[in-house]
């Protein structure tokens, strides 16, 4: 059997998946056979594997670390949130139907443990290494009854944990001391030790507590990473950025031409893959925002209405907001916008739900001549083809069937006057379209923008992922790190009181 690893954290968002991307990338440097893998995912980012099965897009991220194609079996069970109350369950790449939380937690999950652990098995039978990433916190003592992320897939695999927390919300020793200290007797058996996430300034005065911790826990730390901007990649937990704000945390970069983009994307409700748009902020001179504002759509070049797992939800939304009227103006007065996915249906002329929202009927905005009717089946495939005289490459996920009327074709989807639509996911990272696309934009906005000629999404992901590898090789203790890795959690760690509620 091989080594292996679960990153847990203190929190949600406490930096899992990027630690867990990190740790791959350093080993796969190392030349080690590597894969990520997380039992359960609660996530609106997916993506689709060359086999058509619908994973988290993190783990897609963490498989591009590795280096390896990802695979269903890197996260087996992927749950999708179409409300307050419930999700779409995708097990093992494909829905199975949706289910509240008290029907998920109320015995589904616990069932499910025995599914997630063979796909670790055959994973471990493959590589060298499995980097496992835990979910939320793994001390939610309400929920370790039927856990299969956390303390539950590292118990019934053995592996050693690391608990990771983010020092920049504060608190950090008092959450590392009482995660370990609200876990039963045999999971802190499981647990090794700590790496504290996104420290700013010097090192030197934060060890008397990494001392402290030790003796109190009797457990090491294994590093402590700097705080870096624009590290946050394919995120899951939800925006990375506060509405409104900016989607890259450093500078952009200024425009080879003499002005700027300005990119508007409607906030909808239950908005998935907004990763979609990570491709035009890395553009030099593109600046794009989320909004929520009808006012906000008139200095904007060009408005992407993107993917959401509530589409007529998501109509609701902008009517009530002024945001739908302000989206039909700007197609009249031939101002750009591009609809996505969710996006894209809402902009057509009707809406057949009866399986997402079960509205039955509904009203699109009437912008592009397009009907949708919503399937059981769920549309998972990863095409290919030509537009704007490029190449371009994409990922489908989707219950709505569009019957496109009218138009100029453009992809899977048509294109009126300066209102385009689309199914396709991850088509902006096509070099070659995007420029071509940008520069359409720029002529109709009437901005003096070129797009850069050399901009490659995919080597500024390349170099994303370096840097996390970077982070780990130079601020963790690597020899340690493999040793955990290699040999499992080290024996005799003490008990820490007062332990799980019985």
């Amino acid at each position: 059997m091989s080594g292996g690893l679960l990153v847990a954290g203190t929190t949600s968002d406490a930096g899992k998946s990027v630690v867990t991307a990190g740790i791959c990338r350093w080993l796969v440097r190392q030349g080690v056979k590597v894969a990520p893998f997380k039992a359960q995912n609660m996530s609106l980012n997916s993506f689709v594997t060359r086999e058509g099965a619908e994973i988290g897009r993190a783990q897609a991220m963490q498989a591009q670390a590795c280096r390896v194609e990802p695979t269903a079996l890197m996260n087996p069970v992927l749950l999708k949130p179409g409300g307050e109350q419930s999700s779409q369950v995708v097990l093992l790449g494909k829905p199975v139907g949706e289910l509240s939380a008290r029907g998920y937690h109320g015995g589904r999950q616990q069932k499910l443990l025995g599914t997630v652990l063979d796909c670790l098995e055959q994973l471990r039978g493959t590589y060298d290494a499995v980097i496992c990433e835990g979910a939320g916190s793994p001390a939610e003592i309400n929920l370790r009854r039927t856990d299969i992320v956390n303390m539950g897939i590292a118990r019934g695999a053995g592996l050693p944990v690391l608990v990771v927390g983010d020092i920049d919300r504060g608190g950090v020793f008092a959450s590392f001391f009482g995660t370990v200290a609200l876990l039963s007797r045999e999971d802190q058996r499981c647990v090794a030790g700590f790496l504290v996430n996104k420290f700013r300034g010097d090192v030197s005065l934060l060890e008397p507590g990494l001392d402290m911790l030790h003796g109190l826990t009797g457990r090491k730390t294994y590093g402590v990473l700097p705080f870096r901007h624009g590290l946050g990649i394919d995120e899951e937990d939800g925006l990375r950025v506060s509405l409104r704000g900016a989607v890259r945390e450093s500078v952009v970069a200024p425009p080879l031409g003499e002005d700027v983009l300005r990119v508007a994307v409607c906030a909808v409700p239950l908005m998935s893959n907004f990763t979609d748009v990570d491709a035009l902020a890395a553009e030099p001179g593109v600046v794009v925002r989320f909004v929520d504002r009808p006012e906000e759509l008139a200095d904007a070049d060009l408005v992407v209405v993107p993917g959401t797992r509530g589409t007529v939800r998501a109509l609701d939304w902008l009517r009530e907001r002024g945001l739908a009227d302000a989206l039909v103006r700007r197609a009249a007065e031939q101002r750009p916008v591009l609809g996505v996915c969710g996006g894209f249906q809402l902009l057509g002329e009707h809406i057949e739900d009866d399986v997402e929202s079960r509205r039955g009927h509904v009203d699109g905005l009437g912008i592009l001549p397009v009907r949708v009717r919503f399937a059981r089946e769920k549309t998972l495939t990863r095409p290919e083809g030509e537009a704007l005289g490029e190449r371009v490459e994409g990922y489908e996920i989707h219950h709505g069937v569009a019957e496109v009327t009218g138009g100029e074709a453009f992809l899977d989807g048509c294109r009126v006057g300066q209102t385009w639509g689309t199914h396709w996911h991850g088509s902006l990272e096509s070099d070659g379209f995007r420029r071509a696309f940008l520069r359409e934009v720029a002529a109709a906005a009437g901005r003096r923008f070129v797009p850069a000629p050399d901009t490659s999404f995919a080597a500024l992901r390349e170099e994303q992922l370096d840097r996390l590898g970077d982070l780990i090789e130079q601020h963790a203790d690597t020899d340690a790190l493999w040793r955990l890795i290699e040999s499992g959690a080290p024996q005799g760690l003490p008990f820490i009181p007062p332990g799980a509620p019985a």
